[in-house]
Formats: C-alpha cells, sequence, structure tokens
C-alpha cells in the first residue's frame, strides 16, 4: 500500500509527454534497457510517468478515454515495469484541467469565460493550443473515471499526479445552471468567483476520492503552479497527500519565486518538493538545456529550503529517453545523493516572519504581492532566516514579524498579534499596515499619530544616521507606488512618546502640465517637513511609506539596506551572520533531530538576464565563482555544547570556538555554488 508518510525521495523526474497525433512511430524506440540506463546515468529514484497529456491521449489501453492513435503498445505498462525493476518510484500523471480530445468530442464541456468566449491557452480557433474543461460539466465525471482506471491497470503507482488545476471563472451552461439554482448572479464578479470556488472544491473532494477508491493511502497532488495561503483558509489542503512547487527559474519564475514559496509552505505540515526543469526556459521546449551549473544551484536551493528535487524533462515522441539530458540531471543529482543524509526530517529556523498580504482573511489576493515579494527579496538578500505567514500560522516561533506594506488587520488578526506581542514578540509595520484606515489612527501603540496619506509622491527621507545606508547623506527619493491602494504615498507620520527614525523632506511641488521640473520627479526643498519617515516605540517599529513594495518594483538597494537596519534594530543579533557572503547569496539553517544536529547551508551563484520569455527577463546561471574565507557566527543559546563542526558532505572538520553566550564562530574556506556545515 502506497503510504503518504513514508516521505519522498530526493530525485525525482517530471517526464512530460504532451505528444501530438499527427507524429508517426509514438513509442517506438523505447527500450527497457536504454530506459534504465537513462535513470541510472542521472542518479533518478522517481519518476512521474504519462496516464492522460494535455492533447486528451492516453498511453495505454483505456476503456474510458481515448488511447493514441499512433501508439501500438501499453507504453505506461512497459515504463513502470522497467522503472520499478531498478528500485525506481512511478508517479502517475494525469492532465486534469484541458483535454483537447475530450473538447473535440464535447465542446459544450468546455469552460467559458464571461464574453461567451471558450477558455485555456487560445482563444481562437485557429490558433494551436490547449482547451480549458469545466469541473462543473459531465467532464469531471469523464475525468474521475480515468482516474480509477488509471489506479485499477497501475495499482503499484507512486501517486497520482493532477495537472492544470486551479480556480476557473466559468459561466459555460453548467456553471450559469449551478449559479441560479444556489442564488448567484452571472453580472456580480463575486458571485462568479464564489462559484469558481465551489466548482473546485467539488473537483477536489471528487477527483481525491476517485484517486484513493482502491488505495486509501494513494498519494495525490493537484498542481496549479501556486501553493499558498487560500489553499488553507478555504481547506482545500486535505485533499493533498504532499505538495510540488513548480518553478522554473528561466521560464519567468527567476531565481526568488521557489524559496518564498517554499518558506511558507514548509509550515503547512506536509512534505514537499522542489519543481525545475532541465530546459533553458520552460516547458516543452525540445532541445532546450540549461547549463549544469544552473541546475547544480537550482537543486542544492532545494535541499537548503527543505525540499526534496524535481527536474521537469520531455520524452521525445518516439519514446527514446535522451542520454544527454540525464547525464546533465546527472551531475546536480548525484550530489544531491550524497547530500541526502542531512537533508531528510529537518526543519527550517527562522527569527522573523513576514505575513503575507494574501494570507490574511481581509485580503482578495490568492498570490503573493509585489509588496509580499518586496519583503522576502529583502531578507533573502539580507540573509535573514525568516518564514512567509499567513493568518493561521503559529507567530510565537519567531522573534518578530513584518507586516508589509498593506495588511489589513481584522479583529481576530488583531488578538493574534496583541497576544504574540505581549509574550515579548516584535512588529515591523510600513505603509497602511497597522492602520484603521476609516478613524485615521494605528491599530497598535507606535508612539506617533498620522495625519493620513501624503499630497506628495514623491517625498524624500532622510533616516536617522544609525538606519541610513553607510553611502547616503542627503534624502533620497521615495517613489510613490501604483501597486498600493491611494497611490502608495507615505503616511504623514508625527511621534508623540516614540522614537522617530528620521525626516522627510517634501518636493517643491507634485510633477503636472502646470509645472513640473528636469525630467522626472520635482526635487526636495531643503528645509525637513516636519514628518518622520518612521517611529519606534519599544517593541514596535514603523515605516511612514511602503517600503517592500517600492524594492519589488525599483530595486532600490538603498530603501533595502534602510529597511533592514530597522529590522535589524528591532530584531537585535540574529541567529545566524556571515561576513564576505554577497547580497545574491543565500542563507539557511536546519535543524535535524534525529541527527541531533544543525545544518548550515550555503548558496550563491551569479545569475545574469539573457533574453526574454512572455515579457520576462530570464536569469541564467552559468558560472560558478568560489567565495573564500567566510566567517560565520551562529548564535544558539540554551542549545547543547558542539562536539565538531565539520563540512559535509566532505567530512572536513573546522575549527571552531564559541563564547559565553553560545554564539559559535568559524571560518569556511571555500564557497563553491552550495556548502552545508554541521553542527554536531
Amino acid at each position: 500500500m502506497n503510504d503518504p508518510r513514508h516521505g519522498l525521495r530526493f530525485r525525482q523526474v517530471h517526464l512530460d509527454f504532451h505528444t501530438s497525433p499527427d507524429i508517426e512511430g509514438v513509442g517506438a524506440k523505447f527500450d527497457k534497457t536504454r530506459f534504465q540506463e537513462a535513470l541510472r546515468l542521472g542518479h533518478v529514484d522517481s519518476i512521474t510517468l504519462f496516464s492522460k497529456c494535455h492533447h486528451g491521449w492516453s498511453y495505454h489501453p483505456t476503456s474510458v478515454g481515448r488511447m493514441h492513435p499512433r501508439l501500438a503498445f501499453d507504453l505506461l505498462r512497459a515504463q513502470i515495469d522497467a522503472a520499478r525493476e531498478i528500485g525506481v518510484a512511478t508517479p502517475v500523471y494525469l492532465s486534469a484541467g484541458i483535454d483537447n480530445v475530450a473538447s473535440h468530442e464535447h465542446p459544450e464541456w468546455r469552460a467559458m469565460n464571461d464574453k461567451g468566449q471558450y477558455m485555456g491557452w487560445v482563444a481562437e480557433p485557429a490558433k494551436p493550443g490547449f482547451h480549458a474543461m469545466c469541473f462543473r460539466s459531465p467532464y469531471l465525471d469523464y475525468l474521475c473515471d480515468q482516474i480509477r482506471e488509471a489506479c485499477r491497470l497501475f495499482p503499484e503507482a507512486d501517486g497520482i499526479f493532477l495537472d492544470i488545476v486551479g480556480k476557473k471563472p466559468c459561466l459555460c451552461e453548467w456553471c450559469q445552471r449551478w449559479m441560479r439554482g444556489h442564488g448567484l448572479r452571472l453580472d456580480r464578479p463575486e458571485d462568479v468567483d464564489a462559484a469558481a470556488v465551489e466548482t473546485l472544491r467539488l473537483y477536489y473532494e471528487r477527483t481525491t476520492a476517485a484517486a484513493r477508491e482502491l488505495d486509501p493511502a494513494m498519494r495525490v497532488f493537484h498542481n496549479g503552479g501556486n501553493v499558498g495561503p487560500k489553499f488553507r483558509s478555504c481547506g482545500f489542503l486535505p485533499f493533498f497527500s504532499h505538495l510540488e512547487l513548480e518553478s522554473l527559474p528561466t521560464g519567468g519564475w527567476g531565481y526568488d519565486h521557489f524559496p518564498l514559496g517554499a518558506k511558507f509552505v514548509e509550515g503547512l505540515g506536509l512534505d514537499y518538493l522542489g519543481m525545475t526543469g532541465k530546459f533553458h526556459q520552460s516547458w516543452g521546449e525540445f532541445g532546450g538545456f540549461k547549463h549544469p551549473n544552473a541546475l547544480r544551484y537550482e537543486c542544492a536551493a532545494m535541499l537548503a529550503w527543505g525540499a526534496k528535487c524535481s527536474v521537469g524533462d520531455q520524452c521525445h515522441p518516439s519514446g527514446e529517453m535522451d542520454r544527454g539530458t540525464y547525464a546533465l540531471i546527472g551531475q546536480a543529482y548525484a550530489e544531491i545523493e550524497a547530500k541526502e543524509p542531512w537533508c531528510e526530517g529537518t526543519r527550517g529556523v527562522a527569527d522573523v516572519g513576514v505575513l503575507m498580504e494574501c494570507g490574511t482573511a481581509a485580503s482578495d489576493a490568492d498570490r503573493p504581492t509585489p509588496a509580499d515579494t518586496g519583503a522576502g527579496r529583502m531578507l533573502l538578500e539580507g540573509h535573514v532566516l525568516f518564514d512567509m505567514l499567513d493568518a493561521e500560522s503559529d507567530f510565537s516561533r519567531y522573534r518578530a514579524l513584518v507586516l508589509p506594506d498593506a495588511i489589513r488587520v481584522d479583529e481576530a488578526l488583531k488578538a493574534r498579534l496583541d497576544a504574540y506581542l505581549a509574550q515579548g514578540g516584535r512588529l515591523l509595520l510600513s505603509g497602511a499596515s497597522g492602520l484603521d484606515a476609516e478613524r485615521g489612527r494605528f491599530l497598535f501603540d507606535v508612539g506617533a499619530t498620522t495625519e493620513g496619506i501624503s499630497p506628495f509622491g514623491p517625498d524624500f527621507i532622510l533616516p536617522r544616521e544609525d538606519l541610513r545606508p553607510s553611502f547616503l547623506s542627503t534624502p533620497m527619493v521615495m517613489h510613490p507606488s501604483d501597486w498600493i491602494p491611494g497611490g502608495g504615498n507615505s503616511q504623514r507620520v508625527t511621534p508623540t512618546d516614540g522614537a522617530s527614525l528620521g525626516d522627510v523632506y517634501d518636493p517643491y511641488f507634485n510633477r503636472t502640465w502646470e509645472h513640473f521640473c528636469s525630467h522626472q520627479h520635482t526635487p526636495n526643498r531643503p528645509e525637513k517637513s516636519g514628518f518622520a519617515c518612521g517611529v519606534r516605540k519599544g517593541a514596535i517599529a514603523y515605516l511612514a511609506h511602503p517600503v517592500f513594495t517600492l524594492y519589488a518594483r525599483r530595486g532600490m538597494v538603498a530603501v533595502r539596506d534602510y529597511a533592514l537596519r530597522v529590522l535589524r534594530d528591532l530584531l537585535g543579533a540574529p541567529t545566524v551572520e556571515v561576513a564576505g557572503l554577497p547580497s545574491t547569496g543565500r542563507v539557511a539553517l536546519r535543524e535535524q533531530p534525529a541527527g541531533k544536529r544543525a545544518v548550515l547551508h550555503l548558496l550563491w551563484a551569479p545569475t545574469a538576464k539573457r533574453g526574454g520569455i512572455w515579457d520576462k527577463d530570464v536569469e541564467v546561471v552559468e558560472d560558478l565563482v568560489p567565495l573564500r574565507g567566510l566567517r560565520v557566527a551562529v548564535r544558539r543559546p540554551g542549545a547543547a555544547p558542539l562536539s565538531s563542526v565539520r563540512l559535509v558532505p566532505q567530512g572536513t572538520a573546522l575549527p571552531f570556538s564559541t563564547d559565553p553566550e553560545g554564539t559559535v564562530r568559524f571560518e569556511i574556506p571555500e564557497l563553491l555554488c552550495h556548502q552545508m556545515v554541521e553542527l554536531a
């Protein structure tokens, strides 16, 4: 029996096989020996194999769907048998949300938008692409029958992977009928959205039950490309046995996307994979290869953020595995295999929790906002140990909480934050976070009053000397943001019994057709405005500007350094400090209770922007440059004395010292891509 309590494997391949019916000889070059050789070459211990693809074709005989017309044998059975013969696990994939075979046979099952147009990857019939299906239609019966059939034919499957799953605001005939029957209006977007949530719930209930009909412990994962707080708040998590975080850095996600997702899902209590691809850019890129160093870095980052690894590939229609691909994957997975003993059963250590806007009941967002992203990016670059949180997370684990820019605090959240502060916690608020906008006051005692939003955008700030960046001596511009309600201008803050964090300088005037100055905004007046750029009172610090959104949009290092200095002043000495690591380096500390040790992860790979995809820049990792002589301090007050500090998996012992407060200090001779340090 499949038991989801048994951990996922570390070295998985997701083998796409979306294959046109117009290609001959599908699977004809599959060879068991060569298939097994490729898996061994890639150090692969789990491979996701296809029952049904996006085109809608099945890769085995079927009495429910349609077997691929150019396939002459049971390809899935042959692949599963070959993999399991050498000890490789075999989850089984079915495309769920799109199916072109079903859409052509039953166009009435297709999802439809509010303009009466079919939904999917393309809107025009004359353009190539996949068609979205509605889960409120009889298509869901068809899909569930396919899932049951796959589980019956392949009972040894190590899980069911269901793809392209998400909330689709749909107004097909089936959805319209359901909405009318439940008193919902077709012309109210909020009603259409509510119906979409209930349709998604119906999908989760029925498909999960179908997958577990024969084996109640069958692993099930529903892939929607993003795992965020709404999964928990909507009650969807019980339908997942584990999580797979799809995040192809060169496919438009970027290198900061995965760690922020991982730092949230670790708190959900499920095992999880990171998912990248061997492609230069994204899925379906035949003949696309990223540099081996990029894949080494991406897989190492998954370990650092507590995940197992999954690398996407797409098999050629002939069924022949590409040895070059598995040689590429093997360079990364050989290293992962050696590191696994220090990565199984770990939990992250964090000083700071970032409450995501999309994780609060008062927010309509179901994905990280620019404020969430900017906060996470700042803390990654500042080497701060942190997690991303929702309103249901355990706040007591963190020395400080950050509420970035636009967190609307309702009564329930206010009570939780008050309890957290009473237990010795600390808060960093910014922008509109923690404000009662209707009454024009702060919800927490920050030691200041507010006169509302500044009429000036932008304005300028000069933080206190101990909080400003080392290179700043004159006021810096604080751009407004159209990503923030009200335009993102600063709050007009006057300290009362709190300590000012610095001064605001107003411009002479806003730039309009009536008066403007130079190329962009008007310069600042030489005199102070009388308002503060922030205030600190005891355990609470407040920044008057939406600094995290500003950083996500503008990338101003001076803004990042200012915010980080305020956070460090609030937090005190961090758990980990690494001298000599660039801001592009990454730091994680993980505890492994079974091994009675902590493991420090250091990552560094310089990225370059080369080309683009879908109007987004592509970050590329190619060259790995060593860093030498990194000086590390790890503060572990109350922890048992260390017996050793050593590089792993190399086994090299490092000299270390421990002061009376429990701070351990040592030096890392060289960091090349990824280095783990065991503190035993």
